[in-house]
């Protein structure tokens, strides 16, 4: 059994962990299609390993990580 914690914490009233985790990865994701990194056409859910993959990584950049433990 495998179980996966997402590692966040939010700075203010403001700049919540909600807020951070609902807001960063769609602007990552907006980044990504304008600089043509993210080329898909259409509508994708982020099931695709070419959608989470750069977008995890940018997301440590702003201290939000997952961390995984096996039982």
């Amino acid at each position: 059994r495998m179980h996966s914690y997402m590692i966040v914490q939010g700075e203010d009233n403001v700049h919540t962990a909600m807020a951070k985790t609902v807001g960063l990865p769609l602007g990552i994701i907006a980044k990504f299609i304008l600089q043509e990194k993210i080329i898909l056409k259409g509508l994708h859910i982020p099931i695709l390993p070419e959608i989470y993959n750069p977008v995890l990584k940018e997301l440590e950049e702003f201290n939000i990580r997952f961390e995984e433990s096996f039982e």
